[in-house]
C-alpha cells in the first residue's frame, strides 16, 4: 500500500504552509501598514511619475516615510484609488478634473474645483505652474506636404489614419468630444499606448495622435501640433491632489505639497521629461536635480543598484505568485475530487473555472480593482482565479482515469470512502495534479507581471518602464528574469515530481511520455 505521506494532500498542505509562511514573513511590499507611508501614486505617463517622485522626495525631506505606486493606470483609477485611501496623493491636471473626474458642468474654476473635491475629502494645491495641454500633433513634413496647420484642415482629409492613446479613446473631453465639435470624417481611427504612438507617428503607420503639449516628444520626432482653433481642448494645469486627511496625519507633508504651487514651468518640465525619456536618467534622479536646484533639498533621490532592485522586484514577484498559487492549491485539489465524484456537480465546477479562464488578464484586474483597490491583494485575487482551472482539471482527470477495478478492490477490503481517497486515489492521481499545479505555477510567473499595473510591483514594473521610455534595456530586464523564474519553477515542480510521485507511477507516465 502507497505511503500516505506521498499523496497529493502532503503536496498541497507543504505548498500551502509555505504560502502562508511567506505572507507572515513578508512586510507586504509597498502597500505595507506597518509604518503607515505617505502612498503617492503616478499615472503610466513620464510627466507623472515625474512629479510623484517629486512629491515622494518631498514627503521624505519632511520626516515621512513615502512610497511611490508607479503607473497604477489613468485618471479614473487614480482618482478612484485616492477617494478609497488607497493612495494619499497623486499629480493630476484641473482640465481632466472639469471634463472627466468631477462630472459637474458647472464647475470651472478653481475655488469651485476645490469645494467639489473638499466635500470628498480630497485637497488640491495650487497650480504648479505649468500646463500639459492635449493636442494633436503629426510628422512636420507630412502636415506641410498637407497644408494641415489646424484641426479644422482635417475635415478635408478623411483618408488620414489616426492612433490615439486608449484613455484618449474613450474620455469625454477626447477623441469623441473632437470629433463630434470639428465634424471630423476619418474612420480609420484605433486606440494603442500613447508611447508607442510616437514611434507609430514616425514610421508613418499613422498620421496623427494625440499629445501632452509637454511631452519632450514633440521637439524630438520633429512634430507639428496642430492649432486648436475651436478651442475645444480646455486647459489643464498640473496641482497635486491628497486626502485631507493627509495634513492631520503628516502636516509638514500636506505643507510642502502646497509650497510646490508655482515652481514648475513649462520649460523646465519640458526638461525634466527630455532627461527622463531622451537622455535615460532615472525618475528619482531627475526629481533629486529639481528639488536640489528649486528648493535646495538634496539627499533623498537616491537610486537602488541593480542588484538590490532585482532582488526587491524578485521578493514582490514570489510574494504574488506563491501566495496565490497555495490558495489555488487548496481550493482546486478539492474541486477536482467533487467533480470527479459527483459528475453532475463536476460539469458545473469545471465549466465554470474554465469561464474564468476566458476572461483576459487585463479585464480581470480591472474587476479587482472597484472590489479591492490596489496593490498587492487584487493581483492576488486575480492570479488566484487563473490558477484553478489547470489543478481543477487535472486532478478530475487523474481520478477518472484510475481502473474500476483498483476502486473495486479497494472497495472489497472494506476500505472506507475518505481512507481510500487519501491512500489509493490520490497518490494514485498525484503524477496528473501535479502537472496541473506545474502549468498553474508557471502561467502565474508571466501573469503576475500585469500586476505593476495596479501597484503590485514585480518584473512588470520595469517593462511598464520601458515600454513608456522606450528602452529595451528596461523592457529585458523584466522579462528575462520573469522567464528564467518560470523555467526554475518548472524544473524545481520536475524534481518535486520525483520526491512525490511513487517511482512506479513515474515510469507509467514516462513510458505514456
Amino acid at each position: 500500500m502507497i505511503h500516505p505521506g506521498r499523496t497529493v494532500i502532503l503536496i498541497s498542505i507543504r505548498l500551502a504552509l509555505g504560502g502562508v509562511f511567506s505572507i507572515a514573513a513578508e512586510p507586504q511590499g509597498p502597500s505595507s501598514q506597518n509604518a503607515a507611508p505617505v502612498r503617492i501614486g503616478s499615472k503610466l505617463s513620464t510627466d507623472s511619475v515625474i512629479l510623484a517622485e517629486i512629491a515622494t522626495q518631498l514627503a521624505r525631506s519632511a520626516g515621512a516615510p513615502a512610497d511611490h505606486l508607479r503607473q497604477l493606470g489613468g485618471s479614473e483609477v487614480l482618482f478612484k484609488a485616492l477617494l478609497r485611501g488607497d493612495i494619499d496623493l497623486y499629480p493630476e491636471y484641473t482640465g481632466t478634473l472639469i471634463e472627466e473626474l468631477l462630472h459637474d458642468p458647472g464647475i470651472q474654476t478653481d475655488s469651485q474645483i476645490r469645494a467639489a473635491l473638499s466635500g470628498q475629502g480630497i485637497g488640491m494645491t495650487g497650480p504648479l505652474g505649468f500646463s500639459n495641454n492635449y493636442a494633436i500633433g503629426m510628422g512636420a513634413e507630412r502636415a506641410e506636404t498637407l497644408h494641415i496647420a489646424t484641426l479644422s484642415d482635417l475635415r478635408a482629409r478623411p483618408e488620414l489614419k489616426f492612433g490615439f492613446s486608449n484613455e484618449f479613446m474613450d474620455r469625454h473631453d477626447g477623441w469623441p468630444l473632437l470629433r463630434s465639435r470639428y465634424g471630423l470624417p476619418q474612420t480609420s481611427v484605433r486606440g494603442l499606448d500613447h508611447d508607442l504612438a510616437y514611434r507609430a507617428l514616425a514610421d508613418g503607420s499613422i498620421d496623427a495622435t494625440d499629445l501632452y503639449s509637454a511631452d519632450a516628444e514633440i521637439a524630438y520626432y520633429h512634430l507639428r501640433v496642430l492649432t486648436d482653433d475651436l478651442h475645444v481642448f480646455p486647459q489643464y494645469r498640473a496641482v497635486y491632489l491628497y486626502r485631507l486627511n493627509l495634513a492631520v496625519k503628516w502636516p509638514a507633508v500636506a505643507a510642502a505639497m502646497e509650497k510646490m504651487a508655482g515652481q514648475i514651468d513649462e520649460s523646465r518640465m519640458i526638461s525634466m521629461s527630455e532627461q527622463a525619456k531622451l537622455e535615460r536618467i532615472p525618475e528619482a534622479t531627475v526629481a533629486a536635480h529639481f528639488l536640489q536646484s528649486a528648493l535646495a533639498i538634496s539627499g533623498y533621490g537616491r537610486v537602488s543598484g541593480f542588484w538590490r532592485t532585482l532582488g526587491r522586484r524578485t521578493v514582490e514577484h514570489l510574494y504574488l505568485v506563491c501566495i496565490s498559487l497555495a490558495a489555488a492549491i487548496v481550493v482546486a485539489v478539492p474541486l477536482g475530487v467533487i467533480s470527479a465524484r459527483i459528475p453532475v456537480l463536476g460539469r458545473f465546477i469545471l465549466g465554470g473555472v474554465a469561464a474564468i479562464y476566458t476572461i483576459p488578464s487585463l479585464a480581470l484586474l480591472a474587476f479587482m480593482i472597484p472590489l479591492m483597490g490596489i496593490g498587492a491583494r487584487p493581483a492576488i485575487v486575480a492570479l488566484f482565479l487563473y490558477s484553478l482551472l489547470p489543478i481543477v482539471r487535472n486532478t478530475h482527470a487523474g481520478l477518472r482515469a484510475i481502473s474500476p477495478a483498483i476502486r473495486e478492490s479497494a472497495q472489497v477490503l472494506g476500505l472506507p470512502p475518505r481512507v481510500r481517497l487519501i491512500r489509493i486515489e490520490l497518490p494514485m492521481a498525484s503524477a496528473s495534479i501535479l502537472s496541473g499545479i506545474q502549468t498553474s505555477a508557471v502561467i502565474n510567473v508571466g501573469t503576475a507581471t500585469l500586476g505593476a499595473l495596479i501597484g503590485a510591483g514585480g518584473y512588470g514594473e520595469p517593462i511598464l518602464t520601458g515600454i513608456r521610455l522606450d528602452s529595451t534595456g528596461l523592457i529585458l530586464s523584466g522579462a528575462i528574469p520573469a522567464a528564467l523564474l518560470a523555467l526554475l519553477v518548472q524544473g524545481l515542480f520536475e524534481l518535486l515530481e520525483r520526491f512525490l510521485v511513487p517511482r512506479g507511477l513515474r515510469l507509467k507516465t514516462e513510458s505514456v511520455r
